[in-house]
This record gives structure tokens, C-alpha cells and sequence, in this order.
């Protein structure tokens, strides 16, 4: 029986050609989509002018000149680049022990020369190495080392490239233990609001209202701020209102709430005004002055905030 330790050394891609000689309008598209503007690249004077032979390609394009494009890489077999009978038998051997997805994690390259218009370039791959059953964060694995070594038509070696990936088993999200979501950060009650927050727990959403002047006032406080007096009692929200301001916080984030994070300060029909969240409701849809009802969250068994979502349109008027 094949073991992993048999596949070092093995060749799992035999020579091949890459389907294009190295070329101008190629290196023209790397070297506008990686922003690279020297000059060797695409203007033929100045690279003679370095004391080259005329324009090189970037060196970090090697791999390029041998990929296979996407048809072919669908419809090619193993590891889906041309790759040989060793491949396929790898990949068969990694699949039947469960390791079904991939990830690249390492990539050094050894250039030995530059490469220039016209080269036509050859890549061959070796397993150097197969690691043993690693635990993950993305799942139990094992990283796969190969050596792709690339030359020119005559044979000659332009650069070594040790590639390494990471053959792993998919953690199954079903059964994987999973750490509780964290609590919201608790509001600071006092002696002034825990009223408030008692309402809360019971779905009632209250408003303080002061017992001489009868003026409404949130947030509480010990005393009324238009006829100082220091009775009180408590009103009943009826839950409707609209939005009179509002921000999307999208950072810092914090574990336990959900993002895109609506922060909106709603006016209620009784005049006073409150910072809530809003629900069932996209950011982009928001607007001043949009009607909303009152909503409930329980946060956990000991914490019940009021949220907001938007009025439907049909019980607007």
C-alpha cells in the first residue's frame, strides 16, 4: 500500500510547455494590474539602455508563462494542470483519507535568470515532502512541499519554486463546539434609571415624567429640569415614533452585536427622544423623519433593550 512517505521525490507534472512564448502584451496587462511601471518591461530602449539584450519580463510572472488557462485546467484530471499519473494517485490518496478542500500557504521562488520576449518555458514537479496529520484552525491536514522547477527550450534552469499547500478536512460547522456569543456590554444602572431598566425586562418601554409639572424626560434623572421638582413618576411609551437622526457603525467591532450596526436616535410621539437600534431595515433605506414602532430585544435573560423597525407602509396611514 502507497504510503504518504512513497510520494517524496516522485514527480507528479512531467515537463510541459507552457502554451505561449513569453510576449509583450502579456507582460503589458501584469504590469498594469500590478501598477509596476519600470520601464525594462515594455520599452525595448530603455531596457537596452541597463545593458539588456531588450524588454524582460517581471520575474514574479514566471509561474504565469506554464499556467494552462482556466478550460483546461476544468477539464484536466488530478491536480488539474497537466499533472501525471503520481498526481492523480496523490490526490486520490488525500481525498480518500478526507482531505477534500485546499488552501496555498507558502510560496519561494529562486530566480536564475530573467526571463525575455520570445522564451518559451517548461515547469516539472517533485514532491520534496508530505507532513504529518497537522490540527488547524481550517481543520486537520496535511501540508503538501513540491519543487516546480522551470527552464527554457534548451533546458537551462530560470528559476525553482517551492510550493506549499494545506490538504485539510472541513471542520463540520453542525458539530463543531462552537464558544458562546458574548454579552452586550451592560448599560450602567443607577439609582436614577433602574426603574427604567426594570420596565425593560417586562417589555413596558416607560418615560419619566415629573409629578409636579408633568413634563416627560429621558434620560431620567433625580431631578426636573424645568420646575426642579424631585417627585416623579413614569409614563407609558405608546412605541411609536420617528427617526430624528442616525449613524451606521461599521468599526471598531464588537463580538456581540451584528453588523452593519443602525445607531438612531428616535423621537417618540410623546416628545421625548431616545438612542436605540434599528431593525429590518437595510442602512441604505433609512431616512430622517421615517416612521418606526417599537420592537423588542432580549439580549440575554438578564438584559431587554427596545429596538426600532420601520413602519410598514400599508399601516402608515
Amino acid at each position: 500500500m502507497t504510503t504518504y512517505e512513497d510520494f517524496a521525490g516522485r514527480e507528479i507534472v512531467p515537463p510541459r510547455e507552457g502554451p505561449d512564448p513569453v510576449n509583450v502584451p502579456m507582460i503589458r496587462h501584469w504590469a498594469e494590474a500590478m501598477g509596476d511601471r519600470n520601464p525594462v518591461y515594455l520599452d525595448d530602449d530603455a531596457a537596452r539602455a541597463t545593458g539588456r539584450a531588450g524588454i524582460v519580463a517581471p520575474a514574479s510572472m514566471t509561474q504565469a508563462w506554464t499556467m494552462r488557462g482556466y478550460a483546461a485546467t476544468v477539464a484536466g484530471t488530478g491536480a488539474g494542470s497537466g499533472a501525471g499519473p503520481g498526481a492523480e494517485e496523490l490526490n486520490a490518496l488525500l481525498e480518500k483519507d478526507g482531505y477534500t478542500s485546499v488552501v496555498a500557504t507558502d510560496s519561494e521562488f529562486e530566480f536564475h535568470r530573467e526571463l525575455a520576449v520570445g522564451d518559451r518555458v517548461s515547469v516539472r514537479e517533485v514532491v520534496e515532502s508530505i507532513s504529518p496529520e497537522k490540527s488547524t484552525a481550517l481543520g486537520v491536514g496535511r501540508f503538501v512541499t513540491t519543487v516546480r522547477t522551470y527552464t527554457d527550450k534548451d533546458g537551462e534552469v530560470v528559476a525553482v519554486q517551492r510550493w506549499r499547500l494545506l490538504r485539510f478536512r472541513p471542520k463540520d460547522q453542525a458539530t463543531e463546539k462552537r464558544e458562546p456569543k458574548p454579552l452586550r456590554p451592560r448599560p450602567a444602572v443607577n439609582r436614577d434609571n433602574a426603574f427604567w431598566f426594570e420596565a425593560a425586562r417586562e417589555h413596558r418601554l416607560v418615560i419619566q415624567r415629573c409629578a409636579g409639572c408633568a413634563t416627560l424626560r429621558h434620560p431620567p434623572g433625580p431631578c426636573c429640569p424645568h420646575c426642579g421638582s424631585f417627585e416623579w413618576d413614569a409614563a407609558e411609551a405608546s412605541g411609536r415614533g420617528q427617526v430624528y437622526s442616525f449613524v451606521v457603525a461599521h468599526h471598531p467591532r464588537h463580538p456581540a452585536f451584528e453588523y452593519p450596526l443602525i445607531v438612531a436616535v428616535v423621537e417618540l410621539d410623546e416628545g421625548t427622544r431616545l438612542i436605540t437600534n434599528l431593525v429590518g431595515v437595510a442602512p441604505e433605506e433609512v431616512e430622517i423623519d421615517m416612521p418606526v414602532v417599537l420592537e423588542w430585544l432580549d439580549a440575554d435573560p438578564d438584559l431587554s433593550l427596545p429596538v426600532f423597525r420601520p413602519v410598514a407602509q400599508e399601516d402608515r396611514d
